[in-house]
């Protein structure tokens, strides 16, 4: 490749202008079902195959990954309902392998790529792309990202808070095959391998990349086999196509004119101040324009570079949109995104640290898109998930004499938010993943690694106050078994609790928000910054989730509601009385005087 070619693989992506795409050819309803049920049922079982066949917890316990199918233009196709923070970056990702490439991509390749000056998202975050030939002809790519447990640098699990640009961080890997025509290119997966910690996890985890590709690669050879290649093309498009009315019938619904949202993205701790993200969505016809601003990039790992941005306002969109299946990237046609100029903190340029990048500030610049869309159409307001605040960890197991590094995702578990008719659920978020993490049984961490996790459950008083509650965050306690223990810290929401809607309002905000508590020699400490430690055994350490954001005024909350909750632990007493203005009888009997209830809620309401 020129470097002229390289150059050009790297430039930013132009948007298209919106284009309403007719299907090459009609196509019944009953054959189109099929076909898509072909899709679906393909991509449900790449992800099947990362979760039984990878090595890592990430992947095994907490299905840290996500998988796509596109067509040979290259068009997502399919996506999978993972994590949308991987998914939206895979768009352009797709796009800049194919353009790096050209010509050269042939039958039995498999490419792989992380570094974000190509799309990707954060180093961690590792792209499989896997060509589908049919025939002779390129037809397809069924592609797979996941989060490995480690990817080189100077810091276990690839977060390092004291990193001040990239090289600092990672092991970049640009595009690059490591099977070429078939054959594995054993000398580039061993230099890789040989730049990571728990070598055995991430070449487990690799494999199941691999795996989940050839397996989407079987099952579209076997549809273009068994309904032909005209038909399945015809489906496709009709698919994109479908797509493209539900979003552009949405868009039509709502007023034409320019709404603005900003978020707040608050100091993590290293001095450079709270931030401010703002969407411009401009609606005209079926038709939408984001314009996204953001400060000047920063030398700490809250960067994002352009192909991460993409998720990030593509959430904050279908947070808004609520559409039905299918889910391709026909739902973006009608849709353009500025990120404003290079360089700045949603669009950032090399060499930028960005490691935090998926969680912070995705979910900031998610919320700023959100609520830009939701001063367009208020009936469809809901309140914010709570943000990522998580917590890795690395040492030395004893049990079997190898280094073990992990992220711990049980610990970004936060809690999602209130809508206009119901409390939020507990235990969902964070926002960035919407539901799509799991934290894994606790038994299988303690297995997997040298610890004893003391406590995972809610939070009492962590979701946001309001008509609808917010629901509840988690605490996750760990203790290393027999060695000291390295963990590491990322991700915001520790001083400012997740959005509410319509109304809402919280009064007791520091048990909204994240923290981690250190238990170190009888003394308590309490951490709301980015660090790196070591905690020795005796001592724990517990991450504390926020919860989601409460939806209405909270003294129009039903008091046998408020009630239920303090029974059930979410709500203490004094959280009632506080946020609700609910006075309880701190006794056994939990009884409510309404007299103080009535003339608190009354003086309240004045105010």
């Amino acid at each position: 490749m020129s470097k002229a070619t390289s150059r050009t693989a790297r430039k930013t992506i132009k948007e298209t202008k919106p284009a309403k795409i007719v299907p090459r050819a009609k196509v019944d309803p009953i054959t189109l079902s099929v076909v898509r049920g072909v899709l679906e049922t393909t991509q449900r079982e790449m992800t099947l195959t990362l979760e039984k066949t990878a090595r890592s917890s990430v992947f095994n316990l907490a299905h840290d990954y996500s998988t796509a199918l596109f067509n040979a233009k290259p068009e997502m196709i399919l996506q999978g309902q993972d994590i949308p923070i991987h998914l939206g970056s895979l768009i352009p990702a797709t796009k800049t392998i194919v353009r790096f490439f050209g010509d050269d991509i042939h039958e039995g390749d498999l490419i792989l790529h992380n570094d974000p000056a190509y799309g990707g998202s954060h180093a961690i975050d590792l792209c499989m792309y896997k060509p589908v030939f049919y025939k002779g002809r390129l037809m397809y790519w069924t592609v797979c990202k996941g989060h490995l447990t480690d990817i080189g640098g100077p810091v276990p699990a690839g977060y390092n808070p004291n990193a001040t640009e990239i090289y600092a961080e990672c092991l970049r890997i640009p595009p690059v095959k490591i099977w070429d025509r078939g054959k594995p290119r054993h000398d580039v997966i061993n230099m890789i391998l040989s730049n990571m910690r728990a070598r055995r996890d991430q070449e487990g985890d690799l494999n199941a990349l691999i795996g989940a590709c050839q397996v989407g690669e079987r099952n579209l050879i076997s549809m273009l086999d068994k309904y032909g290649v005209a038909q399945v093309e015809a489906c496709v498009d009709e698919l994109l196509a479908m797509a493209d009315r539900h979003m552009r019938s949405l868009i039509k619904s709502v007023p034409d004119g320019t709404y603005v949202g900003t978020a707040i993205l608050e100091d993590a701790g290293h001095g450079f101040g709270d931030f401010e993200i703002t969407a411009t969505v401009t609606i005209k016809g079926d038709g939408c324009r984001i314009a996204i601003k953001s400060p000047p990039q920063i030398p700490y790992f809250i960067n994002s570079y352009e192909g991460n941005s993409h998720s990030g306002v593509y959430l904050g969109l279908m947070m808004f949109a609520q559409l039905p299946p299918p889910y391709n990237e026909g739902l973006y046609r009608c849709v353009s995104v500025d990120f404003g100029p290079k360089g700045t903190l949603c669009n950032a340029s090399e060499p930028a640290p960005h490691m935090n990048c998926t969680t912070t500030p995705m979910e900031t610049l998610t919320d700023a898109v959100r609520l830009a869309f939701e001063k367009a159409m208020p009936s469809k307001v809901a309140a914010s998930w709570g943000h990522a605040n998580g917590l890795n960890i690395a040492g030395w197991d004893s049990r079997n004499n190898e280094e073990y590094v992990t992220m711990v995702l049980a610990t970004i578990i936060s809690g999602a938010g209130a809508t206009p008719q119901q409390d939020g659920w507990h235990a969902c978020g964070p926002e960035c993943c919407f539901g799509a993490l799991t934290s894994g049984d606790i038994e299988l961490l303690e297995y997997s690694y040298p610890i004893v996790i003391h406590r995972y459950s809610l939070m009492t008083d962590s979701g946001g106050a309001g008509k609808f509650r917010g629901g509840s965050g988690t605490a996750w306690e760990v203790e290393p078994l027999d060695k000291e223990m390295t963990f590491i810290t990322f991700g915001e929401g520790r001083r400012i609790p997740a959005v509410g809607a319509a109304g809402a309002a919280s009064h007791m905000i520091d048990s909204k928000v994240g923290r981690l508590e250190l238990k170190r020699g009888g003394d308590t400490r309490i951490i709301k910054t980015n660090v790196i430690e070591k905690l020795k055994p005796g001592e724990t350490v517990t991450n504390m989730n926020p919860g989601g954001g409460g939806y209405g005024n909270p003294l129009e909350r039903p008091i046998d509601k408020v009630v239920w909750d303090v029974k059930n632990g979410l709500v203490s007493i004094k959280g009632a009385k506080e946020d609700y203005g609910v006075v309880i009888r701190d006794d056994d009997s939990l009884e409510v005087d309404m007299t103080a209830t009535r003339r608190l809620r009354a003086a309240v309401a004045a105010q």
